[in-house]
């Protein structure tokens, strides 16, 4: 079952979400608060999440249902959909983002809950990343982003430049406002703010899993730029605190969202008050008398004026609906003829293709069909009618990162089942154990507990579950994401004959049962 921050006592305990929400950046708009995420190439990409508390999330929609540039027919680990930033301006929504290879990004909505404008290449370019658009009291718009090393060769800066108020297009190159590379190295993901007549740029340092939170501030949109480090590890377990955005309540409170890298689970999300001392943001609580805030573990929810019950994206899929559920991802932009939810309703039918010819294992296949992790510790299973594959073909249930592990149906060619267990990694794929299968239909399960270990069983009608008898599986990252878990259907490449399918009515994700 997926992570519960509220506590139920007035009280909530970080993070929000045991998700991974990458690089999150947070509004409100009246009563309600809008999230999104960095998604790099899954598809559908650009979360948009709801709150109404700052704690109790729910996924209500993707901004970006396709990726309509070249390549995402094959999975781009790592690349595409960079640090976002959402704003509401002129009585719509915005975000901007940054693909690293092609440059800054917007798209806009009257609603976040509805359709997203096509994407709209604001300004061409290599290592463009972390862009933030702000529209000031004049009327008068900018942006201010940070750069991919990798890319254009500069690292540790920000550059803020004038925007047209559309925010169509960027109107020069503006200027380099901070330099981190002496004590600050690694600066980026800026959020820009305009706060009592200071302009703020909020922006993570040090790196992901060892920085801290460095507030800029000045008089002048360009500078010169005062600094102050806010938030850090300090004595507490919670590494960065990295990349996140402040949101200001109607009661007067301040609080800040923020990742922190938790290694197989991706980088998950944590809520932290902020007081305002001396026109300085400090956030979390220090606990070690330094001057400086660590993040707080509890602390009581935001005022809001209100209790909204505890909520959490959804996981489970009983594949009821016309439409996937959000929770769902591709490696790729998908196919219509790798599944179906209406040839038989009330079923996910997944067809069984073969993986592109450069593949060398699972790693690069774009149709597998993944959900976050959810949780430090949970269960996932998948009732699976295998019945429809065809001899050679392969089907099952897969935690995946850099390195991953699968229990599959494989059909043989004289038309006997096999249960096999098997892990790969980027470069090669190998069966570990493998067993007769006395039917083709099973619900194959993974239990992962805390620090991502996994372990596999399966149960076929009548039986208990059976544990696969191999060493638990260290579920990995993958680039820049956390491990996901999903299903998959494939046929061998180079064979003549169309591949099968499998359905499954049945995709249940709940706490760990012990029942092994």
């Amino acid at each position: 079952m997926p992570w519960i921050s509220d506590q139920g006592d007035g009280t909530f305990a970080n993070p929000v979400l045991h998700a991974d929400y990458s690089d999150p950046d947070v509004i409100r708009v009246g009563e309600d608060f809008y999230m999104t995420a960095s998604s790099f190439s899954h598809i559908p990409g650009l979360p948009i999440l709801h709150s109404k508390d700052l704690v109790n999330w729910k996924l209500i929609n993707h901004a970006i249902p396709r990726m309509d540039l070249p390549g995402y027919e094959l999975p781009q680990h790592g690349n595409g959909v960079w640090a976002p930033a959402i704003r509401y301006h002129a009585g719509k929504y915005w975000i901007f983002y940054g693909d690293p290879d092609v440059g800054i990004f917007m798209t806009t909505a009257d609603d976040p809950a509805g359709e997203w404008s096509p994407l709209h290449l604001v300004q061409e370019g290599k290592g463009f990343i972390d862009p933030c658009p702000f529209w000031d009291d004049d009327g008068q718009a900018y942006l201010v982003h940070a750069y991919a090393n990798s890319r254009a060769g500069i690292k540790h800066v920000l550059r803020m430049r004038r925007m047209s108020p559309d925010g169509a297009k960027l109107l020069d190159e503006g200027d380099l406002v901070f330099d981190g590379s002496g004590n600050h190295p690694t600066t980026e993901g800026p959020k820009l703010y305009k706060r009592n007549g200071y302009y703020y740029i909020f922006a993570p340092a040090g790196g992901v899993a060892t920085g801290w939170q460095l507030i800029l501030r000045s008089r002048s949109i360009f500078g010169p730029f005062e600094e102050k480090i806010v938030l850090h590890q300090g004595d507490l377990s919670i590494n960065g605190p990295h990349q996140g955005g402040w949101v200001e309540l109607a009661s007067g409170e301040s609080w800040f969202l923020h990742f922190q890298d938790k290694g197989a689970y991706g980088r998950i999300v944590h809520l932290q008050p902020v007081r305002w001392v001396d026109d300085w943001p400090l956030m979390g609580v220090d606990t070690n008398g330094d001057g400086i805030g660590e993040p707080v573990l509890r602390y009581p929810k935001p005022n809001v004026g209100r209790e909204y019950p505890a909520v959490a994206p959804f996981t489970s899929d009983s594949f009821d609906a016309p439409a996937f559920g959000l929770q769902w991802q591709w490696q790729a932009n998908p196919e219509p003829a790798w599944s179906s939810l209406s040839d038989a309703p009330g079923r996910l039918r997944l067809y069984a293709h073969p993986m592109p010819p450069s593949a060398k294992s699972l790693y690069q296949a774009p149709q597998l069909l993944l959900q976050k992790f959810p949780a430090e510790a949970f269960e996932a299973a998948a009732t699976i009618d295998a019945s429809g594959l065809a001899p050679g073909d392969r089907a099952g249930l897969i935690v995946f990162g850099y390195s991953y592990a699968l229990i599959e149906i494989q059909k043989q060619t004289g038309g006997a089942w096999s249960l096999l267990y098997a892990e790969g990694n980027e470069e090669t794929e190998r069966t570990v154990w493998e067993a007769p299968l006395s039917s083709s239909e099973a619900v194959l399960r993974v239990t992962v507990k805390e620090g991502a270990i996994c372990t596999f069983s399966c149960r076929t009608e009548g039986s208990t579950f059976l544990k696969i008898p191999v060493m638990p599986f260290s579920a990995r990252e993958s680039r820049w994401v956390g491990a996901k878990v999903g299903l998959f259907a494939l046929r061998p490449g180079g064979t003549v004959n169309a591949g099968g399918y499998i359905d499954t009515d049945s995709f249940r994700v709940a706490a760990v049962t012990d029942d092994e």
